[in-house]
């Protein structure tokens, strides 16, 4: 059973970082590429950064320089550093995850990723 379990979410300050972390179990990890989308109220869900199975990474233009995403292999494991964090990054962030059998590169889209966490939630206070 393929699982993604996200964590790191909380209540930060303007200008503040958290960093998010997403563990998988039921893949093999270092075959997969892994995405974090954020989805606001009232908004769709949007891709905010990926990395592929091979290290390489992609990131929305609103993230761009901000935040930096990671993979660790050896614990099952990605994260995404956020820094510099406003108002406008309040969302629900979700781990995503597809083989790279389905989809090589870094997908941006919802449906390049077959695998989602449950989200956890971030709050950024201005």
């Amino acid at each position: 059973q393929v699982r993604l379990v996200e964590s790191g979410g909380g209540l930060v300050q303007a200008g503040g970082s958290l960093r998010l972390s997403c563990v998988a179990s039921g893949i093999t990890f270092n075959r997969y590429n892994i995405g974090w989308f954020r989805q606001a109220p009232g908004q769709e869900r949007k891709f905010v950064a990926g990395i592929s199975w091979n290290g390489i990474s992609l990131y929305s233009d609103f993230v761009e320089g901000r935040f930096t995403i990671s993979r660790d292999n050896a614990n099952n494991s990605a994260s995404l550093q956020m820094n510099s964090l406003q108002s406008e990054d309040t969302a629900n962030y979700y781990c995503a995850a597809v083989s790279k059998e389905v989809v090589e590169v870094v997908g941006t889209r919802e449906h390049d990723y077959d695998w989602w966490g449950q989200g956890t939630q971030v709050t950024v206070s201005s």
